[in-house]
């Protein structure tokens, strides 16, 4: 799998790109994830198990991960 990966903070937000894969680890439950869209704080991402969610950086950290699972 994909060995640590640097965490996504709210300051980090601006080097997300839509297509980049992510993890939310407070709910490993949704697997891998593949950014769609990101304004600011607020990036949506299309999880494998979790459908499309609303990330919002200031409260949340992703995970980035090396390629697609």
């Amino acid at each position: 799998m994909h060995a640590n990966p640097p965490p996504i903070r709210g300051a980090d937000a601006a080097a997300l790109e839509p297509g980049q894969w992510v993890r939310l680890p407070a709910r490993p439950d949704w697997g891998a994830g593949q950014v769609q869209t990101v304004d600011g704080l607020r990036v949506t991402v299309m999880f494998e198990h979790g459908g499309k969610v609303l990330v919002n950086l200031g409260a949340a950290t992703l995970e980035a991960l090396d390629g697609p699972p």
